[in-house]
């Protein structure tokens, strides 16, 4: 049997797992505490780095980075 992928991390509220229902088959609460929020940052800084990656490789760059664009606007 192939080893399972885990396709989705996401953050809920009590309220919001009660009205998705029934349809997660794993659930896991999580503490507020100094570790959870370093794994934050890791899933924020990977997100990131995969918008530049993906921004330069459409050859368009960063869009912060590149300025305002000739007449004063931004690209």
């Amino acid at each position: 049997m192939a080893e399972e992928r885990i396709v989705a991390v996401g953050l809920l509220t009590q309220r919001e797992v009660e009205l998705l229902g029934h349809g997660f088959s794993r659930l896991w609460p999580v503490d507020e505490t100094p570790c959870f929020q370093e794994l934050l940052k890791a899933i924020d800084e990977a997100d990131r780095e995969f918008e530049r990656a993906n921004a330069e490789d459409m050859d368009h760059g960063p869009a912060l980075e590149r300025g305002p664009a000739p007449g004063g606007g931004r690209y």
